[in-house]
């Protein structure tokens, strides 16, 4: 008799508020995992985001396959260098043609944080000059023990330059964020400009695009591409081997002329 009591009513009300139970857990672990996933981005999130999509070495290859007259075969550099103690992000950045990477013709800091919070933007990156550029040529080619120390990088950071105010981009949109310097842009004084503006849209894949112009009184553009930005895609040094294209050396004019054209280079 009391084996068969224990199919009886009470144990499928046991079963029922087991079933309860199980289902109740489940719905509770589900809300868990949904808020974790859902939960919103920080201003140092969005940060973080930014100065890890940067860093890398990228290449302007494809672009410059396609249009060789308007682009350079590009390297562009960056690094973490060092870290201030608000949590901001230092980048050594640096740009060389593919070819002749131990010859960099730009070398800055970049200074990654979130924008302030009465801004309408996520993160702001500032570009710097260094105090002694040859000290830091290759720095991210180098072993660590090579490199100036993070101390060293912090009072080697020279006059600020320009700041980008990226945000955000809207869902199904190619890029990640994307943003410019603000209406005016920042004074410069290369080859007659009197400022210079700058555009920066980061991509999925660690892709980047940039877009340095300078302007002279007038508003005539006086140095910078004009065709659009440079689009900086990750690639691996074997996929260059073999490549003596005139890519980086075109004929048609003089190497110097062209570079004044497209880039600032270090005054």
């Amino acid at each position: 008799m009391g084996k068969d009591s224990d199919s009886g009513p009470d144990s499928n009300g046991w079963g029922r508020a087991r079933g309860l139970v199980v289902k109740t857990l489940v719905l509770i672990g589900g809300a868990i995992l949904l808020k974790r996933f859902t939960k919103s981005t920080t201003r140092w999130d969005h940060a973080r985001i930014v100065a890890r999509s940067l860093n890398g070495e990228k290449f302007s290859r494809e672009q410059a396959s396609r249009d060789p007259e308007n682009f350079f075969n590009i390297r562009a550099s960056i690094c973490p260098a060092a870290e201030l103690v608000d949590g901001s992000k230092v980048l050594y950045f640096e740009q060389a043609f593919w070819r002749t990477p131990q010859k960099p013709f730009r070398q800055r800091f970049f200074m990654v944080k979130p924008c302030p919070k009465d801004q309408k933007c996520d993160v702001e990156v500032s570009t710097y000059a260094i105090r002694d550029m040859e000290e830091y040529k290759n720095f991210c080619d180098r072993p660590r023990d090579q490199r100036p120390l993070p101390e060293e990088v912090i009072g080697d950071i020279a006059e600020h330059l320009t700041t980008i105010h990226l945000r955000r981009c809207e869902r199904g949109k190619r890029c990640l964020y994307e943003g410019s310097t603000p209406p005016g842009g920042f004074p410069n004084s290369w080859n007659g400009a009197a400022y210079c503006t700058s555009e920066l849209s980061i991509l999925k894949n660690n892709e980047i695009h940039t877009w340095d112009r300078g302007y002279d009184d007038d508003g005539n553009q006086v140095w910078g591409v004009r065709e659009g930005p440079y689009e900086f895609k990750p690639a691996p040094a074997s996929s260059f081997n073999g490549m003596f294209s005139p890519l980086n050396f075109p004929a048609s004019q003089p190497m110097e002329k062209r570079i004044e054209g497209s880039f600032v280079l270090q005054e």
